[in-house]
Order: structure tokens, then sequence, then C-alpha cells
């Protein structure tokens, strides 16, 4: 193996001492996806394990336009006021070339972005499902190890990364705004079974009697789903970023959610349940990497591809053909 681009022991320390520049570096390593850096990055992790696992993971997610930037930013100076430290991970799904949504988000967190108890990263997926898990759950605990106790992960409201957020963190949270089609194509009942906590923002000025409505609404709606965790009832409320109102009822439910489930043990077999998740789907990323890079693999992957598209072989007989090209055996 290659020597590694930075020496890892070092930076541990430096990263557990509070140092921003180590932790910009360190999150920029377990980032990569290079494969000696993925390597090199794992062997850092586990230096920093023993320091991670003391915060509150939050997951923020809702439709283009319901604030979630400007939640993020009046939540994060209410935890600063309260003595904490937050770290904001900014999921972009897009392009690492295109730069996404992430230079708007950091905008609109400007008080956080300026506070030195805060620290605001975005968080490059690789344009995949799998991209958000691994690199949102190993930035997470960079975050953890030096010393940030809120950290909020938030996505962009589309596709299935709310999915993947959701299975990395403690608690979901939805946002919404009354009145402007929510109801009716913003959120879908997968969504609806995520969440832990649904907010309706904007709930200011004419805004808030159409939230107090759709609260309503939105409980009878919950009442439906199944629940994720038998002891929590998902709860919906109104807030409103601009103004801060019922950004700290917002905090005090997601701790709520935190000393009940800690209570039984939810709390735990929650996170044990999401680091073996974590390995599986880390074991099926790499198995079909390698699958991919298998010489035979390539040499058959054109034809097997246009045999599929034309529908000479079935998907599951195509998968089994680059199998059998690359020599796995399987007991099936």
């Amino acid at each position: 193996m290659p020597a590694p681009p930075v020496d890892i022991e070092t930076l541990a320390v430096q990263v557990v001492a509070g140092d921003r520049a180590a932790l910009a570096r360190a999150i920029t390593l377990v980032e990569s996806s290079r494969g000696d850096d993925r390597d090199h990055a794992q062997q850092f992790l586990v230096r920093l394990l023993p320091h991670t696992g003391g915060a509150v993971r939050v997951g923020i997610s809702g439709v283009p336009g319901a604030g979630k930037s400007t939640l993020i930013d009046a939540l994060g100076v209410h935890l600063i006021d309260q003595g904490r430290r937050v770290a904001v991970l900014a999921v972009d799904p897009s392009s690492t070339l295109s730069g996404g949504s992430i230079l708007g988000d950091k905008t609109r967190m400007a008080r956080l972005g300026r506070d030195p108890r805060a620290f605001v990263r975005p968080s490059p997926t690789g344009g995949s499902l799998g991209g958000i898990a691994r690199r949102s759950r190993e930035s997470m605990l960079v975050c953890e190890a030096a010393g940030f106790d809120v950290v909020l992960v938030e996505t962009v409201g589309v596709g299935q990364s709310e999915t993947a957020v959701s299975e990395i963190v403690d608690a979901f949270v939805v946002l919404l705004v009354a009145g402007a089609g929510d109801e009716l194509q913003g959120i879908k009942r997968g969504i609806l079974e995520l969440v832990d906590v649904l907010v309706l923002n904007k709930a200011d000025g004419e805004g808030l009697a159409r939230a107090e409505e759709a609260c309503g609404r939105y409980a009878s709606a919950l009442q439906l789903m199944r629940r994720r965790d038998p002891a929590w009832r998902p709860r919906v409320m109104t807030a409103s970023a601009q103004t801060g109102a019922g950004v700290d009822s917002v905090w005090a439910v997601l701790e709520e959610r935190r000393v009940l489930l800690e209570a039984d043990g939810t709390w735990e077999r929650r996170r044990q349940r999401q680091a073996l998740a974590g390995m599986w789907r880390l074991l099926a990323e790499r198995l079909e990497a390698d699958v991919r890079r298998h010489p035979a693999v390539q040499a058959r992957l054109a034809d097997v591809e246009s045999d599929v598209i034309a529908g000479r072989l079935t998907a599951a007989l195509g998968a089994q053909a680059l199998l059998d090209a690359a020599g796995w055996k399987s007991d099936d």
C-alpha cells in the first residue's frame, strides 16, 4: 500500500484537539474516492472511534424552497447559545464539479458560517446513494471526534437521498411549507414513513394560519404510518426560521425523543443496526466495484448490456453472465 498522503497519526491527534484546518483535511480524506485514500481513511477512522458517538445526529430534509438552510442556521445559533458546538454537513448529490446548491446553502447559513463554534461543510455523494451513506456517516464521525456534539445533515430533498440520510442519523426532520403544493406533490408516503419530526416552516404572517391548519392534516396522516420506533410518536409542529418562532421547540422535541429512546435502549440499538447496515452497504459497493474492474467482465460488458437492452437477456441472466465472467461461484 502506498504511503498515506498525510500522517494519519498526527492528523487524528489534531482533529481530537479541535484543529479546524485538520478537521477539513480529515473530511477531505474520508470523502476521497481514490482506492488508496479509502484504505488510509479507514486506518485514520479507527484512531478516532474512541472519541466518537457523543453527538446527536439529525437529518433535515424538505422540498426545495421549504427553508432548510435558513432553519438550520436558526437552529444552529439556538444550540450555540445553549453552549453546544454544531457541525453541518450539506449533502450534495450533484457532480462534485458542478458544485450543486452548496454555495447558496452556505450563504443562507451566514451566522453559523462565521461562528467558530460551528462548522459547515458540503458533503458530495459521489453520485450514488451509497456515497451519501458512506461519506456522510464517516464525516459525522470525524466531526464528533473534533468535539461537535450536534451534527446536522441537510439533504437537498430530491430523489432517494432522504432514505440514505435517514439511515445514518438518530432523528429525521422534514420541512414543509403549508399552501405551497406540499400536500399534493412535495411529500410522498415513503418520506412520511421516515419522519420523526415534521415541521411546517414559514409559520409567520399570513402563513401562520395555513401552517397551523396543515398541522392537523399531517398529524392525522402520520397516525396511519407504521412507526419506525415503537416508543416514539412522530410529531408535527410549526416554526419560522425567519423570525425564530418555534425553533427552540423543534430542538426540545428532538431532545425529548433522545431521552425517551435512550431510556429503553432503542437509541443504542438503532446505532448498532446502522453500523452493521453500513458494513453490508460497503461490502456490496466493494464487490460491485471489483466485478466491474475485472478484465473478463470489461471484455463482455458491452455485449451483455446490449443483450439486456434488446431483450435477448433478462436483467438477472445478464448479471449472472457478468458474475460467470468474473469467476464468481455461488451455491444457489
